[in-house]
């Protein structure tokens, strides 16, 4: 069912990422930049018209406002043949009746469950037949529709949303099944001490208003919630006068509006009720401790920040982007060796918001001492102000940040609901004028006033060891499950024949190849939605391969000691060139660029000298060697660690590669030689490919890389990199507490016996649609979920090396249900090897498949996803073309036959994370 993307800060995200990535390189994302991802809208004095896009101004957009009162915005964008419609629905959790805070958020799971005309059956369907994405997510203050699908099938996305804007069937029997799965989402997010700090924080600094809970909601509202209340909530507000259509995408806006006008134009409106007032008062200093499963713990301050409809909130935004600069006194924390990570994050809701300071520290280390540091610069700050030329460096970096926004089709859609609905502006070029006129002087009154510790929320998060993974023998609780027949499920008139005919695929365009002199690969896809260049790279290497015995963890000091300069620019001085251009970039095994066109040289020049030219510091060195093994000490005996090396354990022998891992001492053996050793043998330009995309040509792109790249030298024979072959895995049990979650995570999952070149893959592909890959219309997302409550999500996938595969059913479920949800899967895979698929299930998966492949090149970064991808399997990159004759062809009996030949069901394996053992 439909997944929030709640805009609160994503502690959650942030701390995943801590427990598995270098930690001076983590990207915090918020409220004010998580939707989507999509940049944030800035201006700077003196920036020329024409690198302000029209998709963000009201320049080649399309706006009415039906008579009924519902506004519609149309933005064309020619990315791809793709089309987002969002329909944003003005209420949120803000609005629920006391006592029932999920009320919102229950109603958007009961839009996929049904409408006078669309049945829920006939909704999963057509979603699937689609093959674009569809979802939702609610908000304290707005609940969101979305749909991404080909741009020929915008008739039939209108009328979805049509339907279930007038006509929600809200029976009690559907609500009845539907609360066992939200249930199951309360569960997964409470088992997230991220989430429950969050929860914490927001009641406190929003006390006594409509945002003191969070959108999810609770159990026990949800126990005695019914569909009658939720009837009452949906015909009060959901109404064409309190809803935005954003349609982006390959469209004529001319003609879209005509359809809209059609499909929406009788819908009556409705009188609105009055709307809460949200006026929080800043509350006394409190304070919070939490323990978690995380690696490492987190020192935080939060303090109480405008909303987005406030008239300072891009004073606010500025301050946010400077607190949280690399450059700034608060990351500076890092380098001294005072934090694993530091940094200041803005998570504004509509009428109030929050700011985040934190600090990162080792498992067992004095948090005291870390919050006193992270104190110590906020106060400094608060009464000496921040440097003006952060200020104006933020600036410049939010106006470029404007023109990526239409790089990608769903993201500007989002871009465009953020200003409509969250901020009500009239377009997101409508807060420039507010950018514009940020001042240093301003920055620093409000940060004086905003940063005052006797409103702080003070909050240490101390990680906690839950205890080794145990073998399990039995397991208890399982039942008999038997599902009913499946049947074809007759889509309405409307959508009939646009949906059932399979059209033969159409090759899509290749992109320009060529071959560096030195062995580099140059892959180009020019685009001219927006004056912007995109470069991806990434060079082969393999650590489990690569790293000397010993010395394990020479990897990841590596990678971490890219962000401190290089041998022309130190660490603030190659910041400050980047900052100047402006430009996003990244260094290191994976690498990255983001400029405007006409900066793109300079950046690729800034972007080599990082790469080919990292200074490695012998103080930098000594600074993140020690980070490093403090954080792979608790990093060793966290939750999440333990469950991935459970599972890798399950599927490969003893004394495999994938089995090497770094422990404080092998770290702390890492000498820099090892280091400038271990560079000089993994980075290779015969190794390494580069994809550019967007505005610019081949040639262009040619002559910058090269001239940046040409004179990289690969010393030496290039190494093997493939991981030997292994015998398929046994069927074994583990599981790995987790005090402080309250819900199973569990997966089940076995090696493959076939390469990733073998054409059986597709047929596999194709099957896994029908029976876990589809989500919403598969067969496990169906038993697991609508039919039984059994969890919250389910699903399945095959992952795949050069040399190795494997396959997995994932899910999460209260417990006591673990045992039902794993026969009911099982059960769902034998049955895709006793008989094929049905016509109608085949023709789903087929038409799923085959309408969503334009969708994976409707933004930049997928197109250049997708290349590197397949060139890092060494496939061919038109590798998806291939695929797609494979789904128009195949046969019922040919998915039987694959899954009956490669997958073997009594040799998955079952690992659980979670609070108890689940047999």
């Amino acid at each position: 069912m439909a997944r929030r993307r709640r805009r609160m800060a994503s502690l959650m995200v942030a701390a995943t990422m801590l427990a598995g990535t270098a930690l001076s390189s983590v990207t915090w994302m918020t409220s004010a930049h998580a939707q989507q991802a999509a940049p944030q809208q800035a201006a700077v004095p003196g920036m020329p018209s024409s690198l302000v896009p029209a998709a963000l101004s009201s320049a080649q957009v399309v706006r009415a406002t039906l008579p009924n009162g519902l506004r519609v915005v149309i933005v064309p964008n020619r990315l791809a043949p793709v089309v987002t419609t969002e329909i944003n629905y003005l209420v949120g959790s803000a609005e629920a009746p006391a006592g029932f805070p999920g009320t919102a958020h229950a109603l958007e799971h009961m839009m996929f469950r049904g409408s006078k005309g669309l049945d829920k059956d006939q909704l999963a369907a057509m979603g699937a037949r689609l093959g674009g994405s569809y979802n939702a997510d609610t908000t304290e203050d707005v609940t969101q529709y979305f749909y991404t699908a080909q741009a020929r099938d915008l008739p039939i996305l209108l009328k979805i949303e049509a339907l279930r804007m007038n006509g929600l069937t809200l029976s009690e029997a559907d609500w009845s099944k539907e609360r066992g799965a939200i249930e199951q989402e309360v569960s997964r997010d409470l088992s997230s001490p991220a989430y429950r700090y969050l929860e914490q924080l927001q009641a406190i600094l929003f006390a006594g208003t409509p945002y003191e809970k969070d959108a999810l909601g609770t159990r026990p509202s949800f126990d005695k919630t019914n569909a009658t209340l939720l009837r009452s909530f949906y015909e009060k507000w959901y109404a064409p006068n309190n809803a935005i259509l954003i349609i982006t995408g390959d469209i004529n806006p001319v003609t879209t509006l005509d359809q809209v006008r059609d499909i929406f134009g009788a819908i009556p409106r409705k009188t609105l009720p009055e709307r809460h007032k949200v006026s929080p008062v800043p509350p006394s200093a409190h304070t919070i401790a939490l323990p978690t499963d995380y690696p490492v713990g987190f020192a935080t301050l939060a303090f109480p920040m405008p909303g987005r409809t406030a008239q300072d909130f891009a004073t606010a935004d500025i301050l946010s982007d400077v607190l949280g600069s690399q450059r700034g006194a608060l990351y500076d924390l890092v380098p001294q060796g005072k934090a694993l990570f530091a940094g200041f994050e803005y998570a504004p809701k509509k009428e109030a918001g929050f700011g985040l300071a934190l600090a990162a520290f080792p498992k067992g280390a004095d948090s005291t001492k870390t919050l006193a540091d992270l104190q110590g610069v906020l106060d400094k700050i608060r009464k000496e102000g921040v440097p003006a030329d952060l200020v104006e460096a933020a600036k410049r970096r939010e106006i470029a940040q404007l023109q990526f926004s239409a790089n990608s089709v769903s993201g500007l859609a989002a871009i465009w609901s953020n200003a409509l609905a969250f901020q009500n502006l009239e377009s997101p070029g409508d807060v420039v004028a507010a950018y514009q006129a940020v001042t240093p002087e301003a920055v620093n009154r409000l940060a004086a006033t905003l940063l005052d510790p006797t409103h702080a929320v003070t909050a240490v998060l101390t990680p906690e060891s839950s205890g080794k993974p145990v073998a399990g023998k039995g397991f208890g609780g399982a039942e008999s499950f038997a599902s009913t027949p499946d049947k074809p499920v007759k889509l309405p008139d409307w959508a009939e024949k646009a949906l059932t005919q399979l059209e033969k695929p159409v090759p899509a365009p290749l992109p320009s190849v060529s071959i560096l002199p030195n062995g580099l690969k140059l892959i180009v896809w020019p685009s001219h939605v927006s004056h912007t260049v995109q470069l991806s790279g990434e060079i082969r290497q393999s650590a489990n391969l690569q790293e000397p015995v010993g010395k394990e963890g020479v990897e990841g000091i590596t990678e971490a000691l890219f962000s401190y300069g290089t041998t022309t620019h130190d660490r603030l001085a190659f910041q400050k060139a980047l900052d100047d251009i402006p430009a996003w970039e990244d260094a290191g095994g994976s690498f990255s660029l983001q400029t405007l066109t006409p900066d793109f040289e300079k950046g690729v020049a800034l972007l080599a000298e990082n790469e080919l030219h990292p200074a490695f510091p012998d103080k930098a060195f000594q600074v993140v060697k020690m980070q490093t093994a403090q954080a792979q000490a608790g990093q060793l005996l966290s939750p999440g660690y333990l469950f991935g090396r459970a599972v890798t354990k399950a599927l490969v022998p003893a004394k495999d590669p994938e089995l090497r891992e770094a422990t404080p001492a092998s770290i702390m053996s890492v000498s820099r030689d090892d280091v400038l050793h271990y560079y000089q043998a993994a980075w290779r330009p015969d190794l390494t490919t580069i994809v550019v995309t967007g505005d610019i040509t081949p040639e262009k792109a040619r002559a910058v890389v090269e001239k940046a790249f040409g004179d990289w030298k690969a010393t030496g024979a290039k190494p093997d990199l493939d991981l030997p072959k292994i015998p398929l895995s046994k069927a074994s049990r583990a599981n790995v507490p987790d005090k402080s979650s309250v819900q199973d995570e569990v997966i089940l999952a076995e090696t493959l016996g076939l390469q990733v070149s073998d054409p059986d893959r597709f047929l596999l592909n194709l099957g896994n649609e029908v029976l876990g890959g589809g989500l919403f219309s598969s067969r496990l997302y169906r038993d697991l979920r609508v039919k039984t409550g059994y969890v919250y999500s389910v699903g399945s996938s095959f992952d795949w090396s050069r040399t190795r595969g494997s396959y997995s059913i994932e899910y999460g479920a209260d417990p006591n249900k673990v045992g039902q949800a794993r026969v009911a899967a099982v059960k769902d895979l034998q049955a895709m090897q006793s008989a094929p698929p049905t016509d109608d299930e085949l023709s789903l998966a087929k038409a799923s498949l085959l309408r969503s492949l334009p969708l994976r090149r409707s933004s930049l970064g997928a197109i250049a996803r997708q290349y590197l991808s397949l060139t890092d399997l060494d496939l061919p990159l038109d590798n998806t073309d291939k695929a797609a004759e494979v789904y128009y062809k195949a046969s019922g009996a040919e998915v039987q036959a694959a899954f009956k030949k490669w997958l073997r069901p009594d040799d998955l394996a079952q690992i659980v994370k979670g609070p108890a053992p689940s047999w």
